[in-house]
């Protein structure tokens, strides 16, 4: 039987523990950053030997995505690139997969956003027919006229939505709240949820919005599973985070001419530097755009 991600972290430990002899909160630190990455991977359905370098990428989106400075993202990027570079010489594995990738505090990761069609696709995956995918669809409405981060959408309780006049009272980083407006695909959909879908789910009398199929609170972790269910179920395959539905609603703003400024205010950005980042997916997208279409490109 191959050896398991876990069988190679512990190999490297104990490596590090013998021939490098560091200390034990060091070797805490470059445990927990390794069972981080573990645990994302196998989330991914991936082996060791299947690991390549943009899956390495994504994870370090997905982690700075999270709230993972550029400093701590560092960090777990050169204990990674310890870890296979130790698998690459103890033939392990023919190859390191981190060999050629920047540190995340040189480098801004781009956000991944959907098309158009591919929203479109996500939006009406989830069977509303049924009590869950009724649900389902109402949060990724929401999401997607919103640009919540997702532990945002899993607090969201049902007091702070107002559909009339169509406002969601949303408490973010810091605690710091802001009023986002709600479109009315989105008031629809949450109607219909709250309407019929969400009593059944409600067992008690919780006051968080969207439950679970047991009736308790919705997870992040329980969301990014349904949110993986209808992108495969949409036939989308590329990689991409937790937060894309986020991403896709500021990259769609920006591309139709919104004030940056409003879209900050709506994500719940500090600064406005963090929002300018959809500027640059925008042009991005223009520029293939233009190369694909364009007959002189």
């Amino acid at each position: 039987m191959a050896p398991t991600l876990d069988d190679h972290i512990h190999d490297f430990i104990a490596h590090l523990a013998v021939e490098r002899n560091l200390s034990p909160r060091t070797l805490e630190s470059y445990g927990r950053d390794l069972r981080q990455f573990a645990g994302w991977v196998d989330e991914q359905r991936l082996h060791p030997g299947s690991i390549e370098k943009q899956h390495i990428r994504a994870y370090l989106g997905n982690r700075r995505d999270s709230g993972l400075s550029p400093r701590s993202a560092a960090r777990a990027l050169s204990t990674i690139r310890g870890f296979f570079r130790f698998l690459v010489a103890s033939e392990a594995l023919p190859a390191d997969p981190t060999a050629d990738i920047r540190s995340p505090s040189l480098w801004r990761t781009v956000p991944h956003a959907l098309s158009g069609a591919e929203i479109d696709a996500l939006l009406a995956a989830p069977d509303t027919s049924t009590t869950l995918g009724l649900r389902d669809r109402a949060m990724f409405e929401t999401l997607y006229a919103t640009g919540l981060r997702v532990s945002e959408l899993v607090t969201i309780t049902i007091d702070r939505v107002r559909l009339d006049p169509g406002f969601v009272r949303v408490v973010g980083k810091g605690r710091k709240e802001r009023l986002v407006p709600l479109g009315l695909s989105a008031i629809k959909w949450i109607e219909g949820y709250t309407d019929g879908a969400r009593a059944i789910l409600d067992r008690d009398r919780r006051p968080e919005l969207f439950l679970n199929h047991r009736g308790g609170a919705l997870t992040r972790q329980g969301f990014w599973k349904i949110l993986r269910k209808h992108a495969s179920q949409a036939g989308i395959r590329s990689h991409f985070s937790p937060h894309v539905i986020r991403h896709s609603f500021a990259t769609h703003l920006v591309e139709n001419g919104a004030d940056l400024r409003a879209v900050q205010m709506m994500l719940g950005h500090s600064s406005l530097t963090t929002t300018e980042i959809y500027t640059h997916v925008a042009r991005e997208r223009l520029r293939r755009l233009y190369d694909e279409k364009h007959p002189r490109a």
